[in-house]
C-alpha cells in the first residue's frame, strides 16, 4: 500500500465561498486524486484553512504554521511514499508577510523538514510535490479584499519561486494555476469544478512519482 499525505490550507480542506460552506468530499481535489489513483493507494487529506508555510498568525484558535505542525504529521502517518504540500496562499495576508518570496523561503524550510524528519522505524523520506497555488483574483467581497490586500500581485510570482525551488532540491512541481482560477466571490478559494480539476491533473505526476 502507498500513502500520500496532501499537506495544506483551506484549498485542500474544501472551503466553498458558496455560503459560505465546506465542499463535498468527493469534490475536494484529494478525494479525486484517491479516486483516480489505484487501490493500492491511500490518500491522506490534511487541510486547515488559514494555514501558512511556515509563519505564524495569531488570529485563529489552531497553530496555522505549517513548519511547525509538520513534523508531527509526519510522524503519525508515516510511512509515506509522497507528500504534496499545496500552500501560500495565506502567506499573501499583509499580517503574516505578503512576500511571494518570503513564501518560498517557507515552502524551503517545509521541504528540508520533510527530508530531514526521524521516521518511526527508520522509514525512509518520502517524496514531494510541490504545487504552487492559483492566482489570487480582485473581488468585491470587501472583508477578502482586505484580508488579502495587495495579495493578487503577489501570488502571481508564486509559481515561478516555486518552479525554481523544485529544481534547486530535486522535488517535483506543479502550478495548480494552470488548471484552475479562483472565484470572484472571494478572489481565493475555488468553486467545485476547479478544486476537482487540481486532483485530476495531479494524479498523472503522483502515478509517475509513486512508481505505480
Amino acid at each position: 500500500m502507498k500513502t500520500v499525505l496532501c499537506y495544506g490550507d483551506s484549498l485542500t480542506w474544501g472551503y466553498n465561498a458558496e455560503g459560505p460552506s465546506r465542499h463535498a468530499l468527493e469534490d475536494r481535489w484529494p478525494s479525486v486524486l484517491q479516486a483516480e489513483l489505484s487501490d493500492g493507494v491511500r490518500v491522506i487529506a490534511d487541510g486547515l484553512n488559514g494555514r501558512t508555510t511556515a509563519f505564524d498568525d495569531h488570529t485563529a484558535g489552531e497553530d496555522r504554521n505549517g513548519a511547525r505542525v509538520l513534523p508531527t504529521l509526519l510522524g503519525t502517518h508515516s510511512p509515506l511514499d509522497l507528500v504534496i504540500i499545496l500552500l501560500g496562499s495565506n502567506d499573501m495576508k499583509p499580517w503574516v508577510h505578503g512576500n511571494p518570496f518570503a513564501a518560498r523561503q517557507g515552502m524551503a524550510r517545509l521541504l528540508k523538514i520533510v527530508r530531514g524528519h526521524a521516521y518511526p522505524l527508520d522509514a525512509a523520506a518520502p517524496e514531494i510535490l510541490l504545487v504552487s497555488p492559483p492566482q489570487l483574483t480582485r473581488t468585491r467581497n470587501i472583508e477578502f479584499a482586505e484580508m488579502f490586500a495587495g495579495g493578487d500581485k503577489g501570488s502571481q510570482k508564486l509559481a515561478e519561486l516555486y518552479a525554481g525551488l523544485a529544481d534547486e532540491t530535486g522535488c517535483g512541481f506543479f502550478d495548480a494555476g494552470s488548471v484552475a482560477v479562483t472565484t470572484p466571490l472571494d478572489g481565493v478559494h475555488l468553486d467545485a469544478e476547479n478544486t476537482r480539476k487540481i486532483g485530476e491533473a495531479l494524479a498523472p505526476l503522483a502515478r509517475v512519482m509513486l512508481a505505480l
